[in-house]
C-alpha cells in the first residue's frame, strides 16, 4: 500500500484523538496537522484522509479565523488533486447540533470535490440520529461521521468498519 496522508484539524481535542486512533490502524501513514502546512502538502499523496470538527454551523464558518480548517481551506481552492483518493472523517454532535450535524465534513466534501479528487467512504445513516446534515448527500454521509461527545463506544467499532471501506481503495 502506498503512503496515506492523514490531515487533520483542530489539534488537542477530539478529531486528534480519532485521526489518532485511525493512524494506528494504519500501516504506512503521515499523520499532520493542517495548522501547519500549505495545500502543497497533499500532493506527496495519492491516498488522503481529511479530518474536521463541526462546532455548529455559526461557529465553524463564521469570522472566526482561528479555527484550522478556515485557514486551510482557502489553501485548496485551485488545488489539483485529480487521481488522488480521499476519505474524510468529521466530528459533530448529533444531541447539541442535530440540525447541522457533521456539516463541516459536507462543506469539506464540496472542497475536495472541486479538487478533481476521488473521494471514497461513504457511510449509511444506519446508526445515526440527526435532523439534517450537510454531510449526508444522496442517502449517504460523504464520509465517518463519529460522535465523541455522545457516541464515543461506537467511535472504534465505526473506524474499523470505514477502514474497511476505504483501505482496500487505497491500494
Amino acid at each position: 500500500m502506498t503512503k496515506i496522508g492523514l490531515f487533520y484539524g483542530p489539534q488537542e481535542g477530539n478529531v486528534e484523538k480519532v485521526a489518532k486512533l485511525i493512524a494506528s490502524k494504519i500501516e504506512n501513514v503521515d499523520l499532520i496537522r493542517v495548522k501547519e502546512i500549505g495545500a502543497d502538502a497533499l500532493n506527496k499523496y495519492d491516498n488522503i484522509i481529511l479530518g474536521i470538527s463541526t462546532l455548529g454551523k455559526h461557529t465553524w464558518a463564521s469570522e472566526n479565523e482561528g479555527n484550522d480548517w478556515d485557514q486551510f481551506l482557502p489553501k485548496m481552492n485551485g488545488a489539483d488533486l485529480k487521481g488522488k483518493k480521499v476519505a474524510i472523517f468529521g466530528l459533530g454532535d448529533h444531541i447539541a447540533y442535530a440540525d447541522f450535524f457533521v456539516d463541516a465534513m459536507g462543506e469539506l466534501f464540496e472542497v475536495v470535490k472541486k479538487t478533481g479528487a476521488t473521494t471514497i467512504g461513504q457511510v449509511s445513516d444506519k446508526g445515526y440520529e440527526f435532523n439534517e446534515s450537510r454531510a449526508f448527500v444522496d442517502g449517504k454521509f460523504v464520509g465517518l461521521p463519529i460522535d465523541e461527545d455522545f457516541e464515543d463506544d461506537l467511535t472504534e467499532e465505526r473506524v474499523d468498519n470505514w477502514l474497511k471501506i476505504i483501505l482496500p481503495e487505497m491500494k
